[in-house]
């Protein structure tokens, strides 16, 4: 019987060990079946790896970001195509089946989008789930990344930039368009299972991320004033006004954030611009 192309699907992880066993299952259950699970581990000191290992995939340690992890997993990965995952994430049955039907029966795909479903239990959580749910309505141009690629693309492109943190998937996916592939997107979900501690914890994660931005949009040549730089410039917000009308708390909760993202991460760029981090 022919299964199909293989598809190798990569996992990187840090302390994964409470969700690690749920995306793991996820994967297992797929309607298409060829596949290989690898994970790359980033030194955790909890049972990440031991959980993984009870279902008896392959896992490596790697590191120092993840990057340099998903570039790892590529490069050892034997599939002709590559789904790149983060251990908080849970698969529809259908995701899969989806990338490599599109991907087979379009040569001119190199990536794939898939749309994700934010699942929240905070108060912040729920704020940050309405936002993404503005993005994933239709996809948006500023937002979408791609995490399903054919391996021909992926090493053509030369993989996640290492000396990017933050905005890596949006660079590995402007480089993907400027080599002349297309990104297309399917209709199944991921469910991704939001993790945000507090408000604090937010603001240093985009601070953080904020660093090296400046490597990403120079390398880019991506402006300043965009709806990749200021959040408030994405037209998903004024396409959809009655949303943020019928959920008021959401919506103030949701500007709220934003303001206080686009400081933090606007703090994180003008610092790793004058110290050329």
């Amino acid at each position: 019987m022919n299964r199909g192309q293989l598809v190798s699907v990569i996992i990187t992880t840090k302390n994964e060990e409470d969700r690690i066993a749920r995306l793991i299952n996820s994967i297992i259950r797929q309607m298409y079946k060829n596949k290989e699970i690898i994970l790359i581990d980033n030194n955790s000191t909890d049972k990440t790896v031991d959980t993984a290992k009870k279902f008896g995939i392959n896992v490596y340690n790697f590191g120092p970001e993840r990057s340099a992890q998903r570039n790892y997993g590529a490069k050892i990965a034997k599939g002709k195509y590559l789904l790149f995952l983060d251990a908080d994430m849970e698969l529809t049955k259908n995701v899969v089946k989806e990338c490599v039907e599109i991907i087979n029966t379009s040569p001119a795909v190199g990536a794939i989008s898939i749309p994700e479903e934010s699942i929240a239990s905070t108060f912040w959580e729920k704020v940050k789930a309405f936002e993404r749910s503005f993005y994933n309505l239709e996809g948006d141009p500023a937002t979408d990344a791609a995490r399903f690629f054919s391996k021909k693309a992926f090493e053509k492109c030369g993989g996640y930039d290492t000396n990017i943190t933050g905005p890596e998937d949006w660079d590995l996916r402007d480089t993907i368009l400027k080599s002349g592939y297309k990104i297309a997107r399917i209709n199944a979900l991921i469910y991704h299972y939001e993790r945000i501690k507090s408000l604090l914890d937010l603001l240093r994660k985009k601070f953080y991320y904020g660093l090296k931005s400046h490597r990403y949009l120079s390398k880019q040549k991506v402006s300043l004033v965009s709806a990749e730089t200021i959040y408030f410039l994405r037209p998903v917000f004024y396409k959809n006004t009655d949303r943020l009308i019928t959920h008021p708390v959401l919506s103030i909760g949701m500007i709220m954030v934003l303001f206080l993202e686009f400081f933090a991460g606007g703090l994180g760029y003008l610092v790793g611009k004058f110290k050329k981090l």
